[in-house]
């Protein structure tokens, strides 16, 4: 049995990021068919941020898993000020099948996993947002005709290159082969060490990554538009002085006019139109972003289900392609029911623990 955490998009292989995927798609077309939280098993769910789609996405997707979604109020229990984050890990661990935590400091959420004896998702932080570029990922797939033809589709995304949609982007994207372009004023540039990673991540997967400060040059030809708020949680203080340098960055028809004819338009949402998006592009025919959204849904369960396929020892390293990772399914009794796709890649987690202190192990941190 192997424990794995999603802690940042380079948590998962190439391969495994493909099964995940593609169970995703599966998992769209038949919401139902996979309940390996029957029971019903516990997801604890806790937010340390504002959040709509993290908590409906979460929650309606846990049910459908066939477990129960416990939320966890954080602030209440005072994660890392009343209880220290070890010790709120070593009561969750025990009673609970995963922990999803949306936080603040990456710092926070390593140490967390450094404790569970469960797996750990990261539903965002102030460095990384996976679970969303998933999603995206998905939403692609589905207009281009399949996981396969991520690869070699550029991705243009304008707007404030050191948050974490920007850094997961180049880290996502480029395990899956995409070229992703971030085109960002001078001074939010995303972290050199996030850029050096997703260089040698994209060298090894097919992809390419690039960060400019030319909007023009990453539209052109772009397949897909992306951008996000210019205020990520916790800047507002500094929301008057980002106006000006990011209005260039807007992404509005004449931005749209410059990339591929048939390109489409993504926002991880809440979006604020008239700044980073104009009302006729995330309301107009390209616009994808109601659908992304949805996307959250049936990529988290998919993730789910493959985390709990590593752990319980039935989702490990097959070829490419190959029958993978049983589940439990949802029909009349507890057979198991094969998940075609690729579990195989690198093991790079730690076996699981017991009680209150479980071996690390979070994949690529």
């Amino acid at each position: 049995m192997m424990l794995r955490h999603f802690l940042k998009d380079t948590s998962i292989t190439r391969e495994e990021q493909t099964y995940i995927l593609r169970l995703a798609l599966e998992i769209k077309a038949d919401r139902l068919k996979y309940q390996p939280l029957r029971g019903p098993q516990a997801v604890a769910i806790m937010t340390d941020k504002p959040t709509l789609r993290t908590q409906v996405s979460f929650s309606v997707g846990v049910a459908e898993l066939g477990g129960y979604p416990m939320f966890v109020d954080s602030r209440l229990a005072g994660v890392g000020r009343r209880e220290s984050i070890a010790d709120v890990t070593r009561v969750l661990t025990r009673q609970t099948s995963a922990i999803v935590w949306r936080t603040y400091g990456q710092d926070r959420l390593e140490e967390m996993a450094a404790h569970a004896a469960v797996p750990v998702i990261n539903a965002l932080t102030d460095d990384y947002h996976p679970c969303q570029v998933l999603a995206d990922l998905m939403t692609i797939a589905v207009q281009r005709g399949s996981v396969e033809a991520l690869a070699g589709a550029k991705l243009a995304y304008l707007g404030d290159g050191a948050n974490n949609m920007a850094q997961s982007y180049l880290l996502g994207g480029a395990l899956a082969g995409l070229n992703v372009v971030i085109a960002t004023p001078e001074g939010y540039a995303p972290k050199p060490s996030v850029l050096a990673e997703a260089r040698a991540v994209a060298a090894a997967n097919g992809g390419a990554v690039a960060v400019t400060a030319d909007p023009h040059a990453a539209l052109t030809s772009a397949n897909v538009v992306a951008t996000d708020t210019w205020v990520s949680m916790g800047q507002e203080d500094d929301a008057a002085h980002r106006q000006a340098p990011f209005a260039p960055y807007r992404v509005d028809a004449a931005a749209m006019a410059l990339a591929a004819p048939d390109a489409i338009f993504i926002h991880c949402l809440p979006a604020y139109r008239g700044k980073e998006v104009s009302a006729d592009v995330i309301d107009g025919p390209a616009s994808r972003v109601w659908d992304e959204a949805e996307n959250r849904l049936h990529v988290q369960k998919a993730l789910l289900i493959w985390l709990l396929s590593q752990q319980d020892g039935t989702g490990g390293g097959a070829e490419s392609g190959a029958g993978a990772g049983a589940v439990r399914g949802s029909g009349g009794g507890a057979e198991s029911v094969a998940v075609r796709g690729t579990c195989g890649g690198a093991e790079s987690a730690a076996e699981r623990g017991t009680g209150g202190g479980a071996v690390r192990g979070s994949g690529a941190l």
